[in-house]
């Protein structure tokens, strides 16, 4: 075994595992493994904020397939890291958090940066080890990051910082490559036997498609049965959008022509999806989840099986493998009931695909009365449902965009489409605010090549904004599109549903974003017209392959899409006297 010090094994043991890039604040915890970061070819990116860090991670795990990898200084930093790993928990993102903790020899004792950091992330991450002395460094840190692409999810490598010195004599490990399967044959063949019996088979292409890169094996699949293909809520690219079984998402502001195809459906292939309660709710008035469908399940961890939905087989595999094994079963039987009304489902498709394009074209802007929500001055602005379909216009094919969360970001869920994935990062069902622009920025990073786009609205924006300075120290040129509508739009919709129009909290008193951006050291585009959004955001993207930073700041009235969820607040009851007036 050579010889050499805890820190090198460290660092030896991330260049074993291809890490190239790591996000986060310097801090002397572990300064001396930083000192050799550059001689091992890894670049340290240093942010603003460490939760800034862990979403840039996140974004470019999504984007590459690869590890993402964050740092931070032990206690305050470490602490900062929550959210973001909490977000790539539900994103299944394989994270890697590093948390240098206080010296082995005083914890307990109160000293200066210090917490108790295993129990913090022990329900946001998928596995944690905790470094016991210098001799296991490296075996542990590869470890984190085996269980990273095995559990499909974030993992926390714990480090006391004096274990980052003293000499060990260690072999640096490699990376474990664990090889998934179709599933069980007699899963698969009952999953064969029921969608030759199907008449009108719906699949529903989810987050596993992309991990799997399965996209191929699910066209396939659908081609052969002819059979409608909606996207799972978030995952608008696990499907391309051009093709002619392609119907949209479901969920939250999904595709109403998705919505009544699947409603439709006597058999649902849910491949490669958890089937989350939230991605299935009744949305555009229409409760469409078919309630006497047989659903065939198909997911990597046995333990989302039949989680939330009744299922009538549960395949334990990867997307591809199942959904290609499914397809070899097929062919082999003699009879395939969809074949007999192929051409009515696929006329039937287009029509609903055409019935929905037609009506985003017209609705030009929300149909609550949302007039009584602005003044005069602001009515003079952009309908937020016009820009989101300009906007998709001037998209260049091949960006990716992320998307926060919030009432205009939600609703582009109506609007973007994508041909190939990996392509959306979406704050899935962690759902936190302040998501979408360093993620998009840890997507570049990992895939500098492309346009990368994020979608915020102004709230979550001033939580991120700040790493902008990030973009322009690193040269990390991105384009985030605010959508400035001075207000927190989500919660304000609730209490024009619930709580008579008094709104406590909501409205926004906002500077000029774009002024912020360019006193920061990047550029900054007012859009108050309708036709200078596709102008604006082609212009934004150009100034980015040429290594410039733009924020598209874009002019919006107050109108609000649907609430998240009318099904989880209730009218106000109130007993008191005093607080009557308020109902």
């Amino acid at each position: 075994m050579p010889k050499m010090t805890s820190s090198e094994a460290f660092v030896e043991t991330l260049a074993s595992y291809g890490v190239t890039d790591v996000f986060g604040i310097v801090g002397s915890a572990y300064m001396d493994s930083l000192d050799i970061f550059p001689a091992a070819g890894i670049r340290f990116i240093p942010t603003v904020h460490e939760q800034g860090s862990a979403h840039m991670a996140d974004g470019y795990a999504r984007v590459s397939g690869r590890h993402g990898v964050c740092i931070g200084q032990n206690g305050p930093g470490i602490t900062n890291f929550v959210t973001a790993i909490a977000a790539a928990y539900w994103a299944h993102s394989p994270v890697v958090a590093i948390t240098p903790e206080t010296g082995s020899g005083t914890i307990g004792l109160g000293g200066f940066q210090e917490t108790e950091q295993l129990p913090i992330f022990s329900k946001i991450t998928k596995y944690q080890a905790h470094v016991n002395g210098p001799g296991r460094m490296a075996e542990l840190t590869g470890r984190c990051f085996d269980m990273a692409m095995a559990e499909r999810g974030p993992t926390q490598l714990n480090i006391p910082r004096d274990h980052f010195y003293g000499d060990v004599d260690i072999d640096i490990p490699e990376p474990q490559i664990i090889e998934r399967g179709a599933g069980g044959s007699s899963a698969l063949d009952d999953a064969a036997r029921i969608l030759a019996e199907a008449e009108f088979p719906v699949i529903l292409s989810g987050g596993g498609v992309i991990m799997d890169d399965a996209v191929d094996s699910c066209m396939e699949l659908a081609e052969y049965l002819s059979a409608p293909v909606v996207n799972s809520y978030l995952h608008n690219d696990s499907f391309p959008a051009s093709h002619k079984l392609w119907c949209g998402p479901l969920g939250y502001q999904g595709s109403k022509a998705g919505m009544r195809l699947i409603s439709k459906a006597d058999v649902v292939v849910a491949l490669g999806t958890r089937l989350g309660p939230f991605g299935t709710l009744p949305q555009h008035g229409m409760d469409y989840w078919p309630k006497d469908a047989k659903i065939i399940q198909i997911d990597v961890d046995y333990r989302k099986i039949g989680l939330v939905k009744k299922i009538a087989v549960g395949i334990c595999g990867q997307a591809g493998e199942s959904a290609s094994a499914i397809l070899e079963r097929l062919k082999n039987r003699e009879k395939i009931a969809c074949m007999q009304n192929r051409d009515e489902r696929e006329q039937e498709i287009a029509q609903e695909k055409q019935a929905w394009e037609k009506e985003l074209n017209e609705w030009t802007e929300e149909r609550d009365d949302w007039s009584q929500l602005v003044s005069a001055e602001d009515a003079i602005y952009l309908h937020p449902r016009q820009v989101l379909r300009e906007l998709e216009k001037a998209t260049p094919s091949n960006a990716a965009i992320s998307t926060d969360i919030g009432n205009i970001c939600s609703v582009s869920n109506s609007y973007l489409r994508f041909e190939k994935s990996r392509s959306f990062f979406a704050a899935m069902s962690f759902g936190n605010c302040g998501y979408a622009f360093p993620t998009i920025m840890g997507v570049k990073v990992a895939d500098p090549r492309r346009a990368a786009i994020a979608y915020v609205g102004d709230g979550a924006w001033a939580m991120s904004m700040g790493e902008i300075l990030t973009c322009v120290r690193e040269n990390i040129p991105v384009t985030p599109i605010v959508f400035n509508n001075r207000q927190w739009g989500a919660e304000k919709k609730n209490q024009v549903d619930f709580y008579g129009r008094r709104f406590e909290g909501v409205n926004l008193d906002n500077p000029s974003w774009a002024g912020i951006a360019k006193a920061m050291g990047a550029e900054g585009i007012v859009v108050d017209n309708l036709d200078m959004v596709g102008d604006a955001l082609r212009e934004a993207c150009t100034a980015q392959s040429e290594g410039k930073t733009t924020v598209v700041e874009i002019m919006c009235t107050r109108e609000l899409g649907d609430p998240f969820r009318r099904d989880a607040l209730s009218m106000p009851v109130r007993h008191l006297d005093k607080y009557k007036a308020y109902v």
